[in-house]
Formats: structure tokens, sequence, C-alpha cells
């Protein structure tokens, strides 16, 4: 079964290190609340505010070695009073058969450092 996860993290700085590394940990964490490995990934989207410039999260996610999954990176639509430095993501992945087994049908959604203020609802990773 096909399934979708997402997930936000907002960065302190537009460098290319800090975007690296902070598409790498907001995908890490994504997979590790989802009980997912990366061959479960079809595929990941990452999307940038306009005021992340210096790096891609998928170049700093390929340098971590995953190399089989295609990765995209967009930029975020511009919306006046929108949060700043924020990584989205848009993970689609099939579901392992632990789901099955243990009758889970949802993905959990990962928002972490400022971004987590984007859905409180939906913040049960780690900070």
């Amino acid at each position: 079964m096909i399934r979708a996860a997402r997930g936000a993290i907002q960065v302190a700085s537009d460098s290319r290190e800090v975007i690296h590394q902070a598409g790498t940990r907001l995908v890490r964490a994504v997979l590790e609340a989802n009980g997912l490995v990366e061959s479960n990934l079809v595929s990941l989207v990452f999307s940038l505010t306009a005021d992340l410039r210096s790096g891609n999260p998928a170049t700093g996610l390929r340098a971590q070695g995953f190399a089989e999954v295609p990765l995209f990176c967009v930029q975020e639509a511009s919306v006046e009073g929108s949060m700043a430095r924020v990584i989205r993501l848009l993970a689609t992945f099939e579901a392992p058969a632990s789901w099955t087994e243990t009758g889970r049908t949802r993905a959990e959604a990962v928002y972490l450092e400022g971004a987590r203020a984007l859905r409180p609802d939906l913040s049960k990773g780690p900070a």
C-alpha cells in the first residue's frame, strides 16, 4: 500500500551546510516516526521558502548515501506572512508489512524546530 508522510523543519540560517543537515535530519525523523527504511521510499519532494537559496536538501541527502530514491526540490509558494526559512518534505513510500500486521493506515507527520508551530496538532516528533 502506497502512503505519504509530510514534515517540515525551520532552519536558523541560509547556509548550504545548515540546509543539507536539516534536510537529512528531517528525512531521518520521518523514517523513524513511521518505522521506515530507505528501501520503503518511492520518492521524496522537498520545498524551500524563497529565503533559502544557498543549498538544496536533496543534494545533502545524496551525500549521505540516499542513492536509489528519486529526489526533487522546488521553491515553496511565496505567501505574505508565511514562516521564514522552512524546508518542507513530502515522502511517498510503500508501507512496510508491519503496518498491515498492526492495522496502521496513517503516516505520522514530523515537524521540527520552529516549524512545529505550523501544525502543533501534528507535532509529535522530536523537538
